[in-house]
């Protein structure tokens, strides 16, 4: 739960951090390779797992999987680089973690395993509550910001309203370019 919580902490740092870019060729090459990575790493796991049999199987498939989404929920959200990829990413994470949780509940019996499972459904709506929560905190402060420019401006505009001519001209476009209108 802890390194979950540490993961989706270091996805919201880093939409933050990275400022929009285009998907240029380099991007898109790291993209396919780091999902061709996570396609090849799955197989070979995949294939360690048939040496076992019954529950610890399964684990070890469901291990399997969910490393494989979040490793290429991750590679989609960093190529994406949007807010909604990295809300995306960390949905597509909680629930792999929770299909591995249920998988790992389902060697155990009765009270013991209602409980896993329970515990299992707490974290992932934790998981999913935390994702949507954080993209709204960072849609209203990308708002925030958004009004506060704003504001600024028509007190740069309200400035220049003292003048006249061509200084006026001069300080409207210096405003605008300043505040990007």
């Amino acid at each position: 739960m802890r390194a979950l919580l540490t993961h989706a902490a270091s996805i919201v740092l880093f939409a933050c951090a990275t400022a929009a870019s285009a998907a240029t060729p380099e991007a898109k090459a790291l993209f396919e390779q780091a999902r061709a990575a996570a396609t090849a790493e799955y197989k070979a796991v995949r294939e360690r797992c048939n040496s076992l049999a019954g529950n610890p199987k399964d684990v070890c498939i469901a291990e399997a999987k969910a490393a494989r989404v979040r490793a290429e929920a991750d590679a989609t959200a960093q190529f994406r680089n949007t807010l909604r990829a990295y809300t995306k990413a960390r949905i597509d994470i909680a629930n792999a973690d929770f299909a591995l949780d249920r998988t790992r509940c389902a060697a155990l019996a009765g009270n013991e395993r209602d409980v896993c499972v329970e515990r299992a459904k707490a974290s992932r709506t934790a998981a999913l509550a935390d994702a949507r929560a954080d993209k709204k905190v960072i849609e209203a402060r990308s708002d925030a910001r958004e009004d506060k420019r704003i504001a600024e401006y028509k007190v740069a505009a309200e400035k220049c309203d003292a003048l006249s001519g061509t200084a006026k001209d001069q300080c409207v476009a210096a405003a605008k370019s300043q505040f990007g209108y």
